[in-house]
């Protein structure tokens, strides 16, 4: 019977995870082809982040193996942007996130989410936007235009 109840439970998951629907608009069956192959969707589209973000992660996926024209690129990309944008994404707390979360909300690469760790492990919590700008390897300026996402 318990069998029967977590493979139940596992199927009933499943559907809600295959009946996901994605916004319409150009790019969606673009974004639903080349992400499905190697994640769910909404693995694929749950960080919430500005161009560049999406421009990095979508790098990545390039990177990795994602095979896609330019203009498939462009159009997938432009339709991350308006339809998962940065606005959307909760404060990170720079004093408890993992590397992952610093990433993913301030757009991070994965060495700069590191060196962020490492400082922060070193040094204790930060208090403010200055001390996020002494980390080696942070670009301030970015640091300064991501301000409205950083929580202490």
């Amino acid at each position: 019977m318990r069998g029967f109840l977590l493979t139940g439970t596992y199927l009933l998951l499943a559907a809600g995870l295959c009946a996901q629907q994605l916004p319409e608009g150009p790019g969606r069956a673009e974004i639903e082809k080349n992400c499905k192959t190697c994640h769910e969707l909404a693995r694929s589209v749950s960080p919430r982040q500005d161009r560049d973000g999406w421009t990095h992660t979508m790098n990545k996926m390039a990177a990795a193996g994602m095979k896609t024209s330019e203009k498939d690129f462009g159009l997938m990309l432009d339709y991350l942007v308006k339809n998962y944008p940065a606005a959307d994404v909760e404060p990170v707390n720079v004093n408890t996130a993992t590397a992952i979360e610093l990433e993913s909300a301030l757009s991070l690469r994965r060495s700069q989410a590191r060196a962020l760790l490492a400082y922060r492990n070193e040094h204790g919590p930060f208090k403010t936007i200055n001390d996020l700008k002494k980390v080696p390897g942070i670009d301030a300026a970015m640091i300064e235009t991501k301000k409205s996402r950083i929580a202490f």
